[in-house]
C-alpha cells in the first residue's frame, strides 16, 4: 500500500522553487520564506510558475515526488517525474488491452457503472437527509433515470453508444445540482457544466477539484506502473493523460464534487472568494484557493471503508487503489477490473 504522505502546494506569488541539501527552498524576492524536508513530501504542485532550479527536479525525480505546474488559476502545465515504477510487461498488456476495441469496451464499461453508481448515490444521499429542504421528487427523478442508463451502459456494442449513455446520464446529474446546494443561493447557483472557462463560482470550483484530483490520479497510476496517458474510455489525445481522466470518473461525483458542495453549503466561502474576468471567466481569488487546498488536504485524510477490499483508508488513498485493482486485471489476476462503488 502506498502511503499517503503530504503535497506541498506553493501558492505564494512570483515564488521560486530550489534545492539546500535535502530540503526544498520557497524563495521570494531572491529570500527564503519556507523550507522543507523532502522526505516529508510525495508531490509539490506550484501555480503561478517563475521557476523551479534543476537541482531541485533532479532531486525529485530522483526521491519519487512529482512536480507539478499549474497557472495561477488552476490549469495544469506540466510535471516533473523520475523513473517509471513497475515493469513493461505491465504496460504492454496496458497497450495490448487499449488496442483491443472488446477489451477496452468492456473495461470502459466497468468504469462508467462505477461513475453512474456514485453519481446516483450522491443524489439519494442527499435526498435521505435534506429531503425537506429540497425538490426530493426531482432529484429522485434524477436518479431513477441514472438507474435505468446502467442497463444502456452494459449492454452498448461500441464505444460511441457508451458514451452517448454516459452523456445523457451526466446531464441528468447536473441537472439537479443546483439543487444540492442549500447555503449560500444568492451567491452560488448552477445552471450547467462550463469549463474553459468557468463562468460562474461553482464551476470555478469544479475545475480546480478536478485538476487536482486529475493529478493525483495521474500519480496513483504512475506508481504502479501504468502509463496515464492511455486510456480506454477517453481514447488518445497527444498531452492528455487519458487513463487519470477515466479512473477519476468514478471518484468526480462522491469525491469532488461532495468536497465542493461541503465547501458551500458549511459556508467556508462566500461570493467575496471569486474574481471575475472580461472574457467572463470566474477564478478562485488567492486566499479563497489557500483555503480550498487546506481542506482538500483535510479530506484526503479522512476514512472510508473501500466496497472492494472491505479494508478502512483514506479518501486521498483511492486513486491508488484502483489503479492497483487496474494493474491486477490488466495482469490476469482479477477476472474484471472492479470501479469503486461508493455507497
Amino acid at each position: 500500500m502506498k502511503k499517503l504522505l503530504n503535497t506541498l502546494y506553493v501558492t505564494t506569488p512570483e515564488s521560486y522553487l530550489s534545492l539546500d541539501g535535502e530540503n526544498v527552498v520557497i524563495l521570494k524576492d531572491d529570500a527564503p520564506i519556507m523550507r522543507i524536508p523532502l522526505h516529508n513530501l510525495e508531490g509539490i504542485v506550484t501555480f503561478g510558475y517563475t521557476g523551479a532550479s534543476p537541482a531541485l527536479m533532479g532531486a525529485c525525480a530522483s526521491h519519487g515526488i512529482s512536480l507539478a505546474f499549474l497557472t495561477a488559476h488552476g490549469r495544469f502545465l506540466a510535471e516533473v517525474q523520475g523513473e517509471t515504477h513497475g515493469n513493461v510487461l505491465l504496460r504492454r498488456a496496458q497497450y495490448r488491452a487499449a488496442d483491443d476495441d472488446a477489451r477496452a469496451l468492456e473495461i470502459a464499461k466497468n468504469i462508467l457503472i462505477g461513475k453512474m453508481h456514485n453519481s446516483r448515490w450522491v443524489l439519494e444521499r442527499c435526498v435521505r437527509d435534506h429531503a425537506e429542504r429540497l425538490d426530493a421528487e426531482r432529484v429522485k427523478r434524477s436518479s431513477r433515470f441514472i438507474a435505468d442508463a446502467l442497463d444502456g451502459v452494459r449492454e452498448a456494442e461500441t464505444h460511441g453508444t457508451l458514451l452517448g449513455v454516459e452523456g445523457e446520464a451526466a446531464a441528468r446529474y447536473f441537472s439537479v445540482f443546483d439543487d444540492l446546494i442549500l447555503q449560500n443561493k444568492d451567491a452560488f447557483f448552477f445552471k450547467e457544466r462550463s469549463r474553459r472557462p468557468p463562468l460562474d463560482k461553482v464551476n470555478a470550483l469544479l475545475s480546480f477539484i478536478y485538476t487536482l484530483l486529475a493529478k493525483d490520479t495521474a500519480s496513483a497510476l504512475s506508481a504502479v506502473g501504468l502509463d496515464p496517458f492511455v486510456g480506454f474510455l477517453h481514447k488518445d489525445r497527444p498531452g492528455r493523460r487519458s487513463l487519470a481522466l477515466d479512473i477519476m470518473e468514478e471518484l468526480r461525483a462522491p469525491f469532488a464534487d461532495r468536497f465542493v458542495l461541503t465547501l458551500i453549503n458549511t459556508r467556508q466561502l462566500d461570493g467575496g472568494s471569486f474574481e471575475s474576468r472580461e472574457n467572463g471567466a470566474v477564478l478562485l481569488r488567492d486566499d479563497a484557493r489557500k483555503a480550498v487546498l487546506t481542506a482538500w488536504q483535510t479530506r484526503k485524510r479522512e476514512e472510508i471503508v473501500h466496497p472492494f477490499l472491505k479494508e478502512k483508508i483514506a479518501w486521498g488513498l483511492v486513486a491508488h487503489v484502483q489503479a492497483m485493482l487496474l494493474a491486477r486485471f490488466l495482469r490476469g489476476d482479477l477476472e474484471a477490473y472492479p470501479p469503486f462503488m461508493w455507497k
